[in-house]
């Protein structure tokens, strides 16, 4: 989880609410207590995102 959140600069309630909302690609599960994100669906992600300026 840090370093998706590091990647994405999302915090963790963010990321995992737009899961619940079917708007960021799901973790895959490793062990009981333990999910991973594939890298290929986050950078997919993260250039579908809107490009904004503050």
């Amino acid at each position: 989880m840090p370093s998706v959140m590091q990647m994405t600069g999302l915090g963790r309630s963010t990321i995992y609410r737009l899961m619940a909302q079917q708007q960021f690609p799901c973790p895959v599960r490793l062990g009981a207590r333990a999910v991973a994100w594939r890298r290929s669906e986050l950078d997919l992600w993260s250039q579908t995102r809107p490009v904004t300026s503050h």
